[in-house]
């Protein structure tokens, strides 16, 4: 009787074994093989989930980005105002070796959206699904009356998306001998000056 393969599973594994690649290695270094072998496969066994790296690069994106849309539900369930966005700021934000990999997965894929239209577009409903979050509870914040300043939520909106993006790049950036910045603070105190 043949082996019966989870195929989703199967895909989950080897983008694990991608993210540890790429935190050793950097994108450049990792290799379909190198990632078949890290995730105890043959090089063959990757070809019928991603006959091209770059489409495990794609797959490894959608999956960050589903993993950390999962992990703001969950963080920010029946939270409003500034306490869901500082939940979901965490999530995004860099502060722990997990979101650190993920920031190294989704540098290389914007590098390559500057140039390729799907993915670009991904990228853009990734970017889309973040922003209405962060609008509906900077409106909530500003109801409640947590949020007093002048400057509008849309640009409110906007230097947090900067927060939260360039924190990804300064931690994918980051060598292990350094220490990462205190993004938790870094939230808190922009959200205190707001």
């Amino acid at each position: 009787m043949p082996k019966i393969v989870d195929h989703d599973q199967r895909r989950l594994e080897l983008v694990d074994a991608t993210w540890r690649i790429i935190a050793r290695r950097g994108m450049e270094g990792a290799t379909m093989r190198d990632i078949a072998v890290e995730a105890g496969f043959s090089n063959g066994a990757l070809k019928p989930y991603f006959p091209t790296k770059d489409d495990l690069l794609t797959f490894a994106f959608r999956h960050v980005f589903n993993r950390t849309n999962q992990r703001i539900a969950l963080s920010t369930f029946n939270q409003t105002g500034t306490t869901a966005i500082r939940a979901l700021g965490l999530e995004v934000l860099p502060v722990d070796e997990e979101k650190v990999s993920e920031a190294r997965i989704v540098i290389p894929f914007w590098q390559k959206a500057i140039t390729d239209s799907h993915k670009m577009a991904i990228h853009r409903e990734s970017m889309a699904q973040w922003r209405l979050a962060l609008m509906r509870h900077l409106g909530e914040a500003r109801q409640a009356g947590a949020i007093t300043t002048g400057v509008p939520d849309d640009v409110v909106r906007e230097q947090l998306m900067n927060l939260f993006l360039g924190a990804q790049i300064t931690a994918a950036l980051t060598g292990p001998e350094e220490s990462l910045p205190s993004y938790a603070h870094q939230l808190d105190g922009f959200l205190a000056n707001l």
